[in-house]
C-alpha cells in the first residue's frame, strides 16, 4: 500500500482533517493518480454533512486533475506521466450507460457513494482500520487518488490542472445542461437560478449557443457582478419579493424560454417554472437533500412547460469534457475567472468561503506538478 495525505471527515458535518492513509494497490483497470489541484463542489459539502449515508471515517473530493502515477496491467487509455482529470464514474454496461448517458448509471449510486471500490476493497486504511472513500471512485482530497481507467480524461497539453480541476462536475454540468438538455435556439432568453459554478458555467454555454437575453438569478451581489462579466445581459437579486417578475420584465413579459435551476433550493425552483414562457423548459441540476420537496402550479405545466432534470451534463464525459477543454482554450468559456485557489491545508476555509458566497469555484492545491 502507498503512504499518503488524505482530508478525513471523521463524523457527519465535521471538519476536514490532514491525515496519514495508506492507499490500496491499483487492480488490473485502476490506476494511481497523483493529485495535483482538486475542485470543491457542493455535493462534497453535502457529503460531509451525511447527504448520501457513507460511513464515516471518509474521504471525499471528485473533481481531481494529477499526474497519472502507476496504472494497472489492463489500462491502455493512460500511461504515468499523462496529465488526467477524474471523472464521474458508471458501470459501462447498463441501459443508460449504452446509451452514452453515464449519468444515469443504474449502479450510479453503489459506485459514486458506495464508500468501497467497485470490487467491494476498501480503498483506504489507517492504523489497520478501513476507512471509506472510492467517493465517485476517486476521493481526491487527497494527495494520490485511486481511479479507474473508464472516470480519467486526459487534459490538453499546456492546460494548467489548477483550472482543468474545475471541469469535471460543476463546468460540466452546466454547460451540458445547456448544450445537451436545453439546446437553445441563438437568440433565446435563458434565466439561470444560481450563479455558482454550475450556474455561471451554464451562463457561457448559452452565450456561446448565441442566446441574446442571459439573466442570472443569486443572492451574492459579488457573483452578480461576475454574471454579467461573463455575459449576462440583466441580474436579479433572489431575496427581491418579484423575482418572477422582474425576470419577466427582462423578456418584455413574455418569459424566458429555458431556465436553469442550479440552485438546488425549492424557492428557486418555483421561480424557474413560473419565469418560463409557453413551451419552455425548465432544467434541475441543483443538489437537494433526499426528501426535499418543491411546490409547483399544476397550470404553469400545465401550459406547454417542461420541467426535467439533469445529472453530469447528459454526455459521456470522454467525448464531452474535451469539447469543453476546447472552449476553454478558445476563450470562449473563462473558467479561470471562477477560481480562487487555495493550498490544501486550507481546506475548512475554502469550503466556508464557497458556502459564504465569497468565492464561486474554490480550487484546492494539493501537490507540486
Amino acid at each position: 500500500m502507498r503512504s499518503i495525505t488524505a482530508a478525513v471527515v471523521h463524523e457527519r458535518g465535521g471538519p476536514f482533517r490532514l491525515e496519514a492513509l495508506e492507499l490500496a494497490e491499483p487492480g488490473p483497470d485502476e490506476l494511481v493518480v497523483r493529485v495535483v489541484a482538486c475542485g470543491i463542489c457542493q455535493t462534497d459539502v453535502h457529503a460531509r454533512d451525511d447527504y448520501f449515508g457513507i460511513p464515516y471515517p471518509c474521504v471525499f473530493g471528485h473533481e481531481g486533475a494529477g499526474i497519472v502515477e502507476q496504472v494497472g496491467a489492463r489500462v491502455a487509455k493512460v500511461a504515468p506521466g499523462d496529465p488526467v482529470v477524474m471523472v464521474s464514474p458508471s458501470c459501462g454496461a447498463c441501459p443508460a450507460c449504452l446509451r452514452k448517458l453515464p449519468g444515469y448509471c443504474y449502479s450510479s449510486r453503489r459506485i459514486k457513494m458506495g464508500g468501497l471500490l467497485r470490487d467491494g476493497r476498501a480503498p483506504l486504511r489507517q492504523h489497520g482500520h478501513a476507512v471509506r472513500g472510492a467517493f465517485f471512485q476517486q476521493s481526491s482530497f487527497a494527495t494520490h487518488a485511486l481511479a479507474t481507467e473508464a472516470n480519467v480524461v486526459k487534459v490538453p497539453a499546456g492546460m494548467p490542472l489548477e483550472q482543468a480541476a474545475a471541469f469535471p462536475c460543476g463546468v460540466n454540468t452546466g454547460a451540458g445542461a445547456v448544450f445537451n438538455v436545453l439546446r437553445p435556439a441563438p437568440g433565446s432568453a435563458i434565466a439561470v437560478f444560481g450563479a455558482g459554478t454550475v450556474g455561471l458555467a451554464g451562463l457561457m454555454a448559452a452565450r456561446i449557443a448565441g442566446c441574446t437575453t442571459l439573466i442570472a438569478v443569486d443572492l451574492h451581489e459579488r457573483r452578480l457582478a461576475l454574471a454579467r462579466e461573463l455575459g449576462a445581459t440583466h441580474t436579479v437579486d433572489a431575496r427581491s419579493a418579484n423575482v418572477v417578475a422582474e425576470v419577466r420584465d427582462a423578456t418584455g413579459g413574455a418569459g424566458v424560454d429555458c431556465s436553469l435551476e442550479a440552485a438546488g433550493e425549492p424557492r428557486a425552483l418555483r421561480h424557474a417554472v413560473d419565469s418560463l414562457g409557453a413551451l419552455g423548459v425548465c432544467c434541475l441540476v441543483g443538489s437537494a437533500r433526499k426528501g426535499t420537496e418543491a411546490a409547483l402550479e399544476m397550470v404553469q405545466i400545465q401550459h406547454g412547460r417542461t420541467l426535467r432534470g439533469c445529472v453530469q451534463g447528459d454526455a459521456p464525459p470522454d467525448e464531452f469534457i474535451p469539447r469543453l477543454f476546447e472552449h476553454f482554450r478558445a476563450g470562449t468559456m473563462p473558467v479561470q475567472r471562477l477560481i480562487t485557489s487555495y493550498e490544501f491545508g486550507d481546506i475548512n476555509r475554502a469550503v466556508e468561503d464557497l458556502l459564504g458566497g465569497r468565492t464561486v469555484k474554490a480550487v484546492l492545491r494539493i501537490t507540486a506538478h
